[in-house]
């Protein structure tokens, strides 16, 4: 069942573009997020999306392109109650203060007809509202605090069916050590195999590792905007990923403005353009 928008987010300013929502989600990202779910969708892979912390929608505007008309895409984020112990309210406050749900409901409905499911309270709660082995894709980015994050890794891999892909965000940035520690010891102790990472964020799976690897691979060495290396790490060769000059790709029209267009591509991925769900997206024949 959707959720409808609140009143208040009829008044908040509109984005007209992607980069107007603000946000941490950079090119190499949104490529690599691209390349994953249009190759889980060539490959007929259905389920549901999952996007634990949302901040104000950014990814999760650009999630909502992928979702195939019988799924469902869930987001959980506190956004403006209270954390329900000291350290992560401590945290929201400090961060998050400028969060709201209004604010997040009014920029992807710029973008989308109909809100996702929207889960507001921890994380921690996720694996009673949603099914286990249920979801293909699910994104990590809620609290840096180990304990939560080592949680949210949890329910990560309980609710990801076959081959699902996790994405962990800011798994070694200097202010967040307790993602990176949760990260680490997922993979040495979980089995959680390392496909790739790039400056902020941290690709894996506890399926099938070596054939997306590999494609992966091949798509890189297609591009001219990044470059890639491999080192093996806990019995897998993971890539390494530099993306500071990746080539975003075509980003979701805001319904406020005319189409943005893609910047100058080098050699593009072959994964072909994901599922739209939204008519006026249709009718302009983009992505």
């Amino acid at each position: 069942m959707q959720h409808e928008p609140s009143t208040t987010a009829a008044t908040l300013p509109r984005p007209t573009a992607l980069g107007d929502v603000k946000g941490w989600f950079h090119n190499v990202d949104q490529v690599l997020f691209d390349w994953f779910l249009t190759r889980q969708r060539d490959r007929a892979h259905h389920g549901d999306l999952l996007e634990l912390g949302v901040y104000l929608g950014k990814s999760a505007i650009f999630m909502g392109q992928y979702l195939a008309e019988e799924e469902t895409f869930t987001v959980c984020d506190l956004f403006d109650s209270p954390a329900e112990d000291r350290a992560n309210d401590k945290e929201m406050n400090k961060s998050y203060s400028t969060l709201t749900r209004s604010a997040f409901e009014t920029n992807y409905l710029a973008f989308h007809d109909e809100l996702p499911r929207v889960v507001q309270g921890p994380s921690h709660v996720i694996t009673s509202l949603v099914a286990p082995g249920s979801c293909r894709f699910v994104h990590v980015d809620a609290s840096h605090l180990y304990e939560h994050v080592h949680g949210d890794i949890a329910a990560a891999r309980e609710l990801l069916g076959e081959d699902g892909i996790v994405v962990l965000d800011d798994f070694r940035a200097e202010h967040c050590p307790g993602v990176a520690a949760a990260t680490w010891g997922a993979v040495a102790t979980t089995g959680l195999k390392p496909i790739c990472i790039t400056a902020t964020k941290f690709y894996g799976t506890w399926g099938e590792f070596e054939p997306v690897r590999r494609e992966l691979a091949g798509m890189l060495a297609g591009r001219d905007d990044m470059w890639h290396g491999a080192e093996e790490v806990a019995g897998h060769s993971m890539i390494r990923i530099d993306g500071k000059k990746a080539k975003r790709p075509a980003q979701p029209p805001s319904r406020h403005e005319p189409v943005e267009t893609a910047e100058p591509a080098g050699p593009v991925s072959a994964a072909a353009a994901p599922v739209s769900r939204n008519p006026l997206r249709a009718l302009l024949g983009r992505r």
